[in-house]
């Protein structure tokens, strides 16, 4: 059977409510994450991402009696993120209501958390989200601390890493794309691709349609993830796949 191609909204989430912007300098104010959460159950989401981009700065834990919240309304699988150190926060976010567990930044600081979260929980739970800069000289960086502090690492090497200490699933997104409406990062995707046998989200730069149409195909991305195209335009995640069935893809509609 063929797995289905899907179409994720993320909810980037700051202090009081969600936020958008470019390059991972989230500052515009894009509304509340319960009432987004009502809208795309409304508007048949294959799946949310939900992200806490303060935690890690902060150096504090998930906020886990939110995540119970939210996941209370919302009627779509769901991934958190956000703050996630330890396996114990993995699974108190799952005890609360998340579907899957995005780590990132406590991930690239002690590498066995991905392996400790998979064989405690699952590797389905465990979603390891990548967030690559581009270099001048055409080499990609993976970028910790919400895009803002440097690994030296190659998102290539590391997505591999990933998946060899049990991740089920990777986040990936362009950090230079984001926010920016220019489209994903293709050959970024498409490397990452082509290392792992585990799904890739892209996300990162979706302006259109038709850019994920791209991301998909040349690419080979399992899905799609986006955010300032939902907040910001009259694009929907129901429309987009009604454009990517006309083009071929195999979606839920």
């Amino acid at each position: 059977m063929t797995v289905k191609i899907r179409v994720m909204p993320t909810l980037l989430f700051r202090d009081v409510g969600l936020v958008k912007g470019v390059g991972f300098d989230s500052w515009r104010r894009t509304g509340s994450a319960l009432q987004a959460i009502k809208v795309y159950n409304m508007r048949e989401v294959d799946e949310l991402i939900f992200l806490d981009i303060r935690a890690t700065p902060d150096g504090r834990a998930p906020d886990f009696a939110q995540v119970d919240e939210l996941a209370d309304e919302c009627f779509m699988p769901m991934t958190v993120g956000g703050g996630v150190r330890n396996p114990d926060h993995i699974g108190q976010l799952l005890a609360v209501g998340a579907d899957k567990v995005a780590v990132n930044s406590g991930a690239l600081a002690r590498p066995r958390l991905i392996q400790e979260g998979a064989l405690r929980y699952g590797a389905q739970c465990i979603v390891v989200s990548i967030d690559a800069l581009a270099l001048a000289d055409g080499r990609w960086e993976v970028m910790s601390e919400c895009g803002k502090k440097p690994t030296g690492r190659d998102p290539v090497e590391w997505a591999r890493e990933a998946e060899a200490l049990g991740a089920g699933e990777i986040l990936l997104t362009s950090v230079d794309r984001d926010g920016t409406f220019n489209g994903y990062d293709v050959a970024l995707t498409r490397a990452v691709v082509d290392a792992v046998k585990i799904p890739v989200i892209a996300s990162g730069g979706c302006g259109s349609y038709r850019h994920m149409e791209e991301v998909l195909r040349d690419g080979k991305a399992d899905a799609v993830a986006a955010a300032s195209i939902f907040h910001f335009t009259e694009q929907t995640p129901k429309a987009g796949k009604v454009y990517l069935k006309s083009r071929g893809f195999n979606v839920r509609v």
